[in-house]
């Protein structure tokens, strides 16, 4: 049986990646310490999954590391011995890594490579897959030429019109604190990759989504959006007239390409992963699609205020991907993907 590390495990792409490994017969260990809940308080907390997923998955067991206990992490890896790693643990909030820059940088920055390094001493030979951030390009995006249609901002060139590809900057922009900790994780996947010959690739994720998301106000944009909607609670959009798109994937579809991925890596690849313009969305196009669905209408308030380092307009292109693994594709489109998530939270508030 092949065993799996991954990092994060209760989180949202975690998860999803420990439901579609035990499918396939591999054997995996999930770190996972509810740093979630210190970041985002009682809301954010993950152990619900930790507990669901012990239960479903026998070949499955959750152990309470930091990322950032570097001799742990070594000894943890160097016991296990893992087939595959699959680092989806970080701080993912813009905001909150502006108050809290030491830990957004020990957890993204230096959890990465105390990781790639106790993945080092024991082998050079195992895949690593880094899930990273489309926020690495920064606020550069906003530079291209955009046009202002009724419901959302969008590309007026026609070479990005499928989306940014991964040789676009990802220089002199304004990042965000989380941004720029992403970046310096980022790079160093890739330089492990190029420097030792290990198979390693960056996923710049745009929006990730799903059912299992604990989705709060600082971040899980879909998930925290169609919760406020349930509750018939308030929701704040930040600038941009509600109009900013991004490209939501998916969780199935995420773990479907990393499993693609480790079963046939390559070395320092990145790749940005996202839904595509097919599945992008705004703001405002979100509250008319979750109130179709829960036949609630969106109750929210307007700050003219857009978040430092936003984008206005973000679609993953998924050329590069198609082209390197063409048996994957995006299965989940925009309506099934809001409907699992409402599903989801209605389950969980009448647990």
């Amino acid at each position: 049986m092949k065993k799996l590390l991954v990092t994060g495990a209760a989180g949202l792409i975690g998860s999803e990646v420990v439901a579609w490994f035990s499918r396939h017969d591999w054997e995996i260990v999930g770190v996972d310490n509810n740093m979630r809940a210190d970041f985002f308080g009682p809301k954010g907390d993950t152990t619900w999954n930790t507990r669901r997923m012990e239960q479903d998955y026998p070949a499955y067991r959750c152990v309470n590391v930091d990322i950032r206990d570097r001799d742990a992490l070594i000894a943890l890896v160097a016991e296990f011995k893992p087939d595959a790693v699959v680092h989806t643990a970080a701080q993912p909030s813009h905001d909150l890594a502006a108050s809290r820059p030491f830990d957004d940088f020990d957890v993204n920055a230096v959890g990465t490579l105390n990781l790639l390094e106790a993945l080092r001493r024991y082998s050079t030979d195992i895949p690593f897959v880094h899930l990273s951030t489309n926020k690495v390009y920064g606020d550069a995006p906003n530079n291209l030429n955009l046009k202002e249609l009724e419901t959302r901002w969008d590309f007026a060139e026609q070479q990005y019109y499928n989306g940014i590809e991964e040789s676009f900057t990802i220089d002199q922009s304004k990042h965000s604190v989380f941004g720029a900790s992403k970046v310096a994780a980022d790079v160093m996947v890739q330089e492990y990759g190029r420097y030792f010959g290990m198979p390693t690739c960056c996923l710049r994720g745009g929006c990730l989504t799903g059912p299992n998301h604990s989705g709060v106000e600082l971040h899980g944009f879909i998930s925290y959006l169609i919760q406020c909607n349930l509750e018939e609670r308030e929701y704040t959009i930040f600038g941009y007239k509600g109009k900013q798109v991004r490209d939501n994937i998916h969780s199935h579809d995420v773990a479907a390409f990393i499993y693609g991925f480790i079963e046939k890596p390559r070395i320092a690849e990145v790749y940005n992963i996202g839904g595509g313009r097919d599945n992008s969305i705004s703001i405002l196009e979100a509250f008319d699609l979750i109130a179709s669905i829960s036949g609630k209408a969106m109750r929210y308030q307007y700050d003219e205020t857009n978040r430092s380092g936003d984008h206005m307009c973000y679609i993953s292109n998924l050329a590069k991907m198609k082209a390197h693994y063409p048996d994957w594709t995006i299965t989940k489109d925009l309506p099934t993907t809001f409907q699992e998530i409402h599903d989801s939270w209605q389950l969980r508030s009448s647990a």
